[in-house]
């Protein structure tokens, strides 16, 4: 299972994403098992699929989930107060939700790598410190 930020599914499903050829290469290098995002990223992954390819594209990503490479986090109360802390302590980078929801999941799941290429995540901190490893 690996935690995956927004980006990486945007680039996944889009050619002519920047990041593509990056993300497609990483992806076939990661651990077996499913991607694993939440549904803040799933929201965001699917407004900028939408943007760029429109429902082809936004269609693809269900794929992913339907197909049991991607599975959806679900953020409980006390999770959901955590990312609310995490976007207050970050509020100067800033923090947006998915960007709280993933660093809350990884806590959760005690998952210590994120396939982002969101260079945020290197500022990031778990609740014991630590920096999650960010691939690619």
């Amino acid at each position: 299972m690996t935690l995956t930020d927004t980006g990486p599914l945007v680039a996944l499903i889009d050619k002519r994403d920047p990041n593509h050829i990056a993300c497609m290469q990483t992806s076939q290098q990661l651990p077996p098992g499913p991607l694993v995002t939440t549904w803040p990223c799933l929201t965001e992954a699917m407004y900028l699929l939408g943007k760029v390819g429109g429902y082809q594209y936004q269609e693809k990503l269900w794929k992913l989930r339907t197909a049991g490479r991607l599975v959806l986090r679900e953020l409980s109360s006390i999770e959901t107060d955590r990312a609310e802390a995490l976007m207050s302590q970050y509020r100067n980078v800033p923090m947006d939700l998915a960007d709280a929801s993933l660093v809350v999941a990884a806590e959760s799941l005690s998952l210590f790598q994120i396939f982002s290429i969101d260079s945020d995540f290197y500022i990031y901190r778990l609740a014991d410190g630590s920096a999650l490893n960010v691939v690619p």
